[in-house]
């Protein structure tokens, strides 16, 4: 399968891979050549999210989507824990370029309030939760409805993971896949 690389100039979007550096719940850089990648149904469905989103004078800034299931494991054997990541024995919507984590930023780049930062393992991180601020539980109707407007599912644990329907039609996919490996 191809994949398709996302980036700022082909896709208006804010880059900052989460797995490419040490600030990440691991401590430690996941991938040593980040980049962004989408399969081809995944990339069509974000195409339809940035132009709604452009209409409201917002963009995404995106910290994870195609993840090589060489790196899933190295997330897995970190912190085995299902509520937030998904066991690599069955693969990871990542895993098939089929999900994509993200936030809105203002015209200025600055990230809109979520209430927690991304991959903040916590109850706070779920849809829905009343814990954090109305501005906070504003912006995330607001990224949800973009999202599931572009047909988009969520993951309803993080307010930041969007995935295809049926992802799991897709193959799990490995770093040989790409033309300069992540890992």
């Amino acid at each position: 399968m191809t994949l398709i690389k996302i980036t700022p100039e082909t896709h208006n979007v804010e880059l900052e891979i989460a797995y490419g550096t040490a600030d990440n719940f691991t401590g430690q850089p996941v991938y040593a050549n980040p980049a962004c990648y989408l399969n081809p149904e995944s990339e069509e469905l974000l195409r339809r999210a940035i132009e709604l989103a452009a209409e409201l004078g917002l963009r995404f800034k995106i910290f994870d989507a195609f993840r090589p299931t060489e790196a899933q494991w190295v997330l897995w054997n970190h912190t085995p824990d299902s509520d937030f990541l998904a066991d690599p024995r069955r693969g990871s919507p990542h895993s098939r370029g089929a999900a994509v984590d993200l936030t809105l930023i203002d015209d200025a780049g600055r990230e809109l309030d979520m209430g927690t930062p991304f991959d903040a393992f916590t109850p706070r991180s779920h849809h829905g939760n009343l814990s954090i601020g109305v501005e906070a539980q504003r912006n995330r109707a607001l990224l949800i409805g973009l999202m599931t407007t572009a047909d988009w599912d969520f993951y309803r644990n993080e307010w930041w993971h969007y995935q295809l329907f049926y992802a799991r039609r897709y193959p799990v996919l490995s770093d040989s896949v790409l033309p300069d490996g992540m890992m």
